[in-house]
């Protein structure tokens, strides 16, 4: 099942995507796209042919966040060999952790706002998860089954405010607009293999990140199982696992975005985002 939420911001309503493609409204079978929707099994007791028979969108609606009131949405730092390499950083022998505030989620479409005394806005493409249900000391040889779903995070970054600020990196991490989710929120079932996805982000047409989730210093299952030593994750908890090499930060010289500036990233069977930046 592909989850999405519709409508003007403040206004979504919860969808699904059709056995046809087409945006059906599941708002008579579910209230929201949220972490009580998830922790009740509404979603899950959904049926493809529940979705079919609901009332198709029409038009070209705003798609907005696929989830909606999260609670902790925790970020990982450094989690891919050859971006570790590019930053010139040590592979860790731990996941980094950090915080991403709920406040900088938006929709995966609307546009990234430059933040006032942003130098160094930089994009990261990364695959993220939702919790399904509570876990706390879970194990890796169950962790893949604490996961609802997985989708799109762009984890869009001020490099200044991140490293030459001070203090912990969630300085550069979450400003309004930092954490484009969705389009989907795609059921884990759907995902064959977390592993072994194609992920990609291009700049102004020019693709600058294209790599593959097993690139991951650690894996999804490592992922779930670690944190869940540091804190209790609830359903509708959000992961972002890291990005791949080609961020702004990397390059020689570095390339930073500007307003005007467009983003399009996906990844393999969790669709597109395309976001344009803007100032505040």
């Amino acid at each position: 099942m592909k989850f999405l939420r519709f409508g003007a911001v403040g206004e979504e309503k919860p969808g699904c995507l059709g056995s046809d493609g087409a945006i059906r409204d599941i708002s008579a079978l579910v209230t929201d796209i949220d972490p009580q929707a998830v922790a009740s099994g509404s979603l899950i007791g959904i049926s493809q042919d529940a979705v079919d028979d609901a009332p198709i969108v029409t038009g070209e609606p705003r798609i907005g966040a696929c989830m909606a009131r999260t609670g902790n949405f925790i970020a990982v730092g450094l989690n891919y060999v050859q971006h570790a390499i590019e930053t010139n950083a040590p592979i860790p022998d731990e996941p980094i952790l950090f915080n991403k505030a709920s406040s900088c989620i938006s929709g995966p479409n609307d546009d990234v706002v430059q933040p006032k005394g942003s130098t160094k806005l930089d994009w990261e493409v990364e695959l993220a998860f939702v919790i399904g249900k509570r876990a706390s000391y879970v194990g890796e040889e169950e962790a893949l089954g604490y996961i609802f779903g997985y989708m799109i995070c762009n984890d869009v970054s001020e490099r200044a405010f991140q490293i030459e600020r001070g203090g912990q990196w969630m300085k550069g991490k979450c400003c309004p607009t930092f954490g484009p989710i969705g389009p989907w929120l795609v059921t884990a079932d759907e995902i064959g293999d977390p592993q072994n996805l194609k992920l990609w982000l291009e700049v102004n047409g020019d693709r600058v990140q294209d790599s593959n989730t097993d690139d991951m210093i650690f894996p999804i299952a490592k992922l779930v199982s670690y944190i869940s030593q540091f804190m209790v994750l609830e359903p509708g908890d959000i992961v972002t696992t890291g990005t791949p090499p080609g961020v702004g930060l990397g390059m020689t010289p570095n390339r930073f975005l500007k307003p005007g500036d467009t983003m399009r990233l996906g990844i393999e069977g969790l669709g597109e985002q395309r976001q344009q930046v803007s100032a505040i």
